[in-house]
């Protein structure tokens, strides 16, 4: 029933909202049990979407929420450790949000290739400088890998960009699809600030939470549009 979507999406709301105020006023009490509900609720936004429109779910983005949800919660404890696995399962679910976008159809043939090589560089400079700011606060051990995710990350961000840019899915699809990615970019590349750079600005994960939260709302989203 669509009201069951609805129901998932108030959920959603709810609890984002609630663990971004305990991520603003940094109070752990309110943010470790609200997180994990954030992912299983798009969740099953999307599972009853598909039910309610009598279609099979796509298992790659099935399984990229699923991962992405293990890494919230083992980024749960403070670590290097399982900031280090947490980090594994985002790596696998960006793999498996590429396999999505394929999957829903990317026809590179309509794209200027000149284009595709201009997103993948922005995607590729932004990582690397990035990462020039970070090298003086990373774990040694962590840099080359932390630079590796995030360039996976921003190959992700370039497949969204693609599935726009090829025409193989509504203007609404495409665009929600690759601004959630684009948040969801934002999301991470703030969060290596937050966790390692005690000179950064950002302090809090107020900022990393909602534009991750709001990344994978409308990644889902636009997705859900081609059901």
């Amino acid at each position: 029933m669509l009201v069951t979507v609805y129901t998932y999406i108030a959920i959603f709301v709810i609890f984002t909202g609630l663990h971004l105020y305990g991520s603003y006023i940094r109070r752990d009490g309110l943010r470790a049990p609200t997180k994990p509900v954030i992912l299983l609720a798009i969740l099953g936004m999307y599972l009853s979407w598909v039910a309610y429109k009598n279609a099979d779910p796509s298992l790659f983005l099935v399984y990229a929420i699923l991962t992405s949800w293990l890494g919230d919660v083992l980024l749960i404890p403070k670590g290097v450790k399982w900031f280090t696995i947490g980090g594994i399962c985002f790596w696998i679910s960006h793999f498996l949000f590429i396999c999505t976008y394929w999957q829903s159809g990317i026809e590179f043939s309509r794209i200027n290739p000149i284009i595709i090589v201009a997103i993948a560089l922005v995607y590729f400079v932004a990582a690397t400088i990035t990462f020039k700011y970070l090298k003086k606060s990373l774990p040694k051990q962590l840099f080359v890998l932390m630079y590796l995710y995030l360039l996976t990350n921003g190959a992700m961000n370039a497949f969204a960009w693609f599935r726009l840019l090829s025409g193989s899915c509504s203007l609404a699809s495409g665009l929600a699809t690759a601004i959630g990615a684009l948040c969801f970019y934002i999301s991470d590349s703030t969060l290596f600030f937050v966790r390692f750079d005690k000179e950064s600005k950002f302090k809090s994960h107020f900022w990393p939470m909602l534009t991750y939260s709001l990344g994978e709302f409308l990644i889902v989203l636009g997705l859900m549009l081609l059901v």
